[in-house]
C-alpha cells in the first residue's frame, strides 16, 4: 500500500459521498457534491504524478486507477441522467461513454488472461480528463437555472468526451481482436 493507491481508494470512496450529497435535501448539498467531485477528479492526476515521480508505480495501481475513474464517471453520469440533467439526444453521448467504459473493462480482463498489456496513451488521458471536466460543468449546472451557459458548455464537453471515448476505445478493440485471432501480434500501442 502506498500514497498513490490510497488516493485511488479515496477516489472510489468519494463516489457514494457524491451520490448521497446529490440526494440530500439541504441547501448547499449539491454544491458540496460538486466540490467533492472536483477533489476526487484531482486525485486522478495526483496519484499518477506521485507514482511516477517517486517511482511508486504498482500492478495494483495500474489495475485500480482506471477502475476508479470508470466508477466515478459512470456513477455521476447515471446520477445526472436520473435527475434529468442529461436528456434528449444528449443521452446518446452519455450512453456511448457508459457502454465503452463497461466494454473496455471486460476487454481488459480478457486481454489480461492472455497476458496482453495495452499501454495507456496520452489521448486516453485526455479522454478521462475531458469526461471529468464535462461532469464538473454538468454538476455545477445542476445547481443553476436550466439553460445556463454552464449547462451548454457541459453538454458540449460531454459530446467531445463521447467522441474521444469512442476513438480511444477502438484501440482496445483492435488489441482484443488481435489477441483473439491465432497467429496475430496481440500487442498494440494505440489503445486508451
Amino acid at each position: 500500500m502506498n500514497l498513490p493507491n490510497l488516493l485511488t481508494y479515496a477516489r472510489i470512496a468519494a463516489v457514494p459521498i457524491i451520490v448521497a450529497l446529490f440526494f440530500a435535501d439541504s441547501n448547499g448539498a449539491g454544491w458540496l457534491a460538486f466540490l467533492v467531485f472536483i477533489a476526487a477528479s484531482f486525485t486522478d492526476w495526483l496519484d499518477g504524478y506521485i507514482a511516477r515521480s517517486r517511482n511508486l508505480e504498482s500492478d495494483l495501481g495500474r489495475l485500480l486507477d482506471p477502475i476508479a475513474d470508470k466508477v466515478m464517471v459512470a456513477a455521476v453520469l447515471v446520477l445526472l441522467i436520473g435527475f434529468d440533467m442529461i436528456t434528449g439526444y444528449h443521452l446518446v453521448a452519455a450512453l456511448a461513454i457508459l457502454a465503452r467504459e463497461l466494454a473496455v473493462t471486460g476487454l481488459r480482463e480478457f486481454l489480461a488472461e492472455r497476458r496482453v498489456i495495452v499501454p495507456v496513451t496520452k489521448l486516453a488521458k485526455w479522454k478521462t480528463g475531458s469526461q471529468m471536466v464535462a461532469l464538473v460543468f454538468l454538476l455545477a449546472a445542476a445547481q443553476l437555472p436550466i439553460g445556463s451557459a454552464t449547462e451548454i458548455i457541459g453538454l458540449l464537453l460531454l459530446w467531445l468526451s463521447a467522441i474521444l471515448t469512442i476513438v480511444t476505445g477502438w484501440g482496445y478493440f483492435k488489441s482484443g481482436l488481435a489477441a483473439a485471432l491465432p497467429g496475430t501480434d496481440s500487442a498494440t500501442n494505440d489503445a486508451g
